[in-house]
């Protein structure tokens, strides 16, 4: 685990308007990773995670050694090293677009905030300066999303390809009205193949629970993103091929 500030990168691989090459290794950028819920099952990838919650960084890095962890801000680590990369999964922080916070305004004590625009920013930015494939997910909002986005399960996905409409996400047995268990700790840990105990950071352990992206979900998505990025890799035919 590393410091962004130990890093010395060279960004001049592919500049924006040049012809995008996937790399091999297939390079991956994975923000606000968290415990990376959505890299679980991804393989034959090098992957650089970003998260600046030391505890969830230094668990992320037991849970995926060959991954390269950075503690950093996430938002800006995009803007200084998005050239490096062949797909980029963005999760940008959800709780000032949830409708979850919107509706506890009033019987919670909640006091209103500002929508944290970060979210669309990287959306914009992606859209018009990255090469490769992107995935900006976060939560449906309490508002019109703004830009255009694909929906699927209880998520918004902005991206630069087209998602399946079934992303094989599992449905847990638990936390709502309709199988009437109780949302435990336990129960999340049995569902994500993950104890979260282990955390012993700030932050609460049911929210980074809660928050993780369904593995299977996870691994539709880059599986999409990278068939789509190796096809148009093929080398095409020259015109000249075989001319003497």
């Amino acid at each position: 685990m590393i410091k962004d500030k130990q890093l010395i990168a060279d960004s001049s691989s592919h500049t924006c308007g040049k012809p995008f090459v996937v790399s091999s290794p297939f390079r991956v950028l994975n923000l606000y990773a968290c415990l990376g819920g959505n890299r679980y099952k991804w393989t034959d990838c090098e992957v650089t995670a970003v998260e600046l919650d030391a505890e969830l960084a230094k668990l992320y890095q037991e849970r995926f050694p060959n991954d390269k962890v950075v503690v950093a801000d996430a938002h800006q680590y995009l803007l200084e090293h998005y050239k490096e990369f062949d797909f980029i999964w963005t999760s940008p922080p959800c709780p000032s677009h949830s409708r979850a916070r919107f509706w506890g305004f009033g019987a919670n004590g909640k006091k209103p905030i500002y929508p944290d625009m970060k979210l669309y920013e990287e959306i914009i930015f992606l859209e018009n300066h990255f090469n490769g494939k992107y995935v900006v997910e976060n939560v449906i909002p309490y508002y019109k999303p703004l830009i255009e986005a694909q929906e699927r399960d209880r998520h918004l996905y902005w991206c630069n390809f087209k998602l399946p409409k079934d992303l094989s996400s599992r449905v847990k047995n638990f936390g709502d009205s309709k199988n009437g268990k109780t949302e435990t700790i336990e129960s999340w840990s049995e569902f994500h193949d993950y104890d979260f105990t282990k955390y012993k950071g700030e932050q609460l352990q049911l929210k980074i629970a809660r928050n993780l992206v369904d593995y299977e979900a996870g691994l539709t998505i880059f599986n999409t993103a990278r068939g789509i990025i190796e096809k148009s890799n093929v080398k095409q035919p020259n015109l000249f091929d075989g001319v003497l």
